[in-house]
């Protein structure tokens, strides 16, 4: 879906300049000769650009940002006059103009301008993209046959647009792979964008995916893009899609096939070129054969499809891995670094890392802030159980919250084994498990995930 740019001007001559200019450079251009129909125009099509004239009959420019800027805060406006002030050109900055050019118009400068506009707002995005996946680990650590059996299937379909599927355990990767998918792509220049799916309320996924109008629904008090449009040309990321409604689930099925949607609230099919690459914990083939998940959406997901190995299946990696956590570390937190000897990384491959990656992460990370000096030995790495991955009976281990000094810590151990006793009671399924508990799906979810609990039995 190429940039769209409305320009709102009284002159035929300028509109149909610019409209041409614009159009030559591959941009999707509006046109509108009052502030009036702009604005009307605006709200209908979402632009991703406006060039506005101040001297018009009726409604001026200035008015006429000042109204769009309340509609829809997100625009970004580029001023044009033909008398132009120091006055008028201060008022129209502190509005929230960005840029301000007097007629006659130069169309080199014009281009100019519209290229730093467009350059300006994608930075913002893909800005507000690289903070919500900072703490995210995006590369593939290791040399063990798994990860090098997943570097060669990527190295294959990232060249392609089709669908993927991740499947895995918490913790294993799956984000990892979608971004590699996505950096060894030609989408590489596009934004990558991460939603989970299972962070989000039920009644508000479908506006964050898909944007809404305005009045949509009680409290969206101005029209919205969503994450779609955030990631046209380049790659969508979602997290747990197994936490999406069926309705939801069948919206997405229909993008993929034919790249269009509606907004919250709208009645209008727009485009969007966007690479869907989603990840579950839970196994998608029962899920839509129990009718939980869209069949449907699951035959088109996994056509392509990777499944992360534990960590407890590829324990040859912990150095390398061990190594990156702690070069990551002290790049971000600065002092001197500190190394682990082979002894210590022999410990910790003798654990099952129920929580993988994520949990060895923790570990580490942990051991580097309380570690003494800078040779970390066995002593420095803590003593860890391992009853996740020796399958021991959890219903029968609640004395281990005892053995905890610290009442939060306590409550911790024992919610995890509670959790883990009432998931093996209903069989592993956590619609049943919620409900039997009292607690919302997306909430037991959160816990499962946060206390490293495997679902895949």
């Amino acid at each position: 879906m190429n940039n769209s740019i409305l320009v709102i001007d009284d002159e035929k001559d300028i509109r149909t300049a610019l409209t041409g200019i614009l159009e030559d450079e591959g941009y999707h251009v509006l046109t509108a000769e009052s502030g009036a129909e702009g604005i009307e125009c605006a709200q209908q099509e979402l632009p991703d650009l406006v060039l506005l004239d101040i001297w018009m009959p009726g409604m001026d420019g200035l008015v006429t940002l000042e109204k769009l800027k309340a509609l829809l805060p997100q625009v970004t406006v580029i001023m044009i006059s033909g008398h132009g002030t120091i006055e008028t050109a201060v008022r129209a900055t502190k509005l929230g103009a960005f840029d301000f050019i007097e007629k006659p118009l130069s169309l080199e400068k014009v281009l100019i301008s519209v290229v730093n506009a467009l350059k300006l707002q994608e930075l913002k995005v893909e800005n507000a993209e690289l903070k919500r996946s900072a703490s995210a680990d995006t590369e593939l650590i290791g040399a063990s046959p798994a990860i090098v059996t997943i570097r060669e299937q990527i190295r294959r379909v990232a060249s392609t647009s089709a669908a993927v599927l991740v499947q895995g355990e918490n913790g294993s990767g799956k984000e990892s792979i979608a971004c590699a998918i996505h950096c060894n792509s030609p989408r590489r220049e596009r934004p990558f964008v991460v939603v989970h799916c299972s962070a989000i309320p039920e009644e508000l996924i479908e506006s964050e995916l898909f944007g809404h109008e305005k009045g949509a629904f009680s409290g969206a008090t101005s029209q919205k893009k969503g994450r779609f449009d955030q990631a046209d040309g380049g790659t969508l990321f979602l997290d747990d899609i197994d936490e999406l409604s069926l309705g939801t689930q069948e919206k997405i099925l229909r993008l993929i096939q034919d790249h269009s949607f509606e907004r919250v609230g709208g009645n209008r099919r727009l485009t969007a070129d966007v690479r869907i690459v989603a990840a579950t914990t839970a196994q998608l083939d029962k899920e839509a054969t129990e009718g939980r998940f869209s069949a449907d959406l699951f035959y088109q997901l996994s056509t392509i499809s990777f499944t992360t190995p534990p960590l407890r299946e590829r324990l040859d990696d912990i150095e390398p891995l061990v190594q990156y956590f702690v070069a990551r570390f002290f790049r971000r937190e600065g002092g001197e670094a500190k190394a682990f000897l082979p002894e210590a990384l022999a410990k910790l491959c003798h654990y099952g890392w129920p929580g993988n990656l994520r949990e060895l992460k923790n570990v580490v990370e942990r051991i580097l802030i309380v570690a003494p000096g800078r040779i970390i030995s066995p002593e420095d790495v803590p003593n860890l159980s391992d009853d996740a991955a020796s399958g021991l009976d959890h219903s029968a281990s609640l004395e281990g919250p005892f053995a905890r000094t610290a009442l939060r810590d306590a409550r911790e151990d024992f919610e995890r084994e509670y959790i883990i006793h009432k998931l093996e009671e209903n069989d592993w399924n956590i619609s049943r498990t919620a409900e039997l508990i009292e607690l919302e799906r997306s909430n037991l979810h959160r816990k499962i995930k946060s206390y490293g609990i495997d679902v895949r039995r």
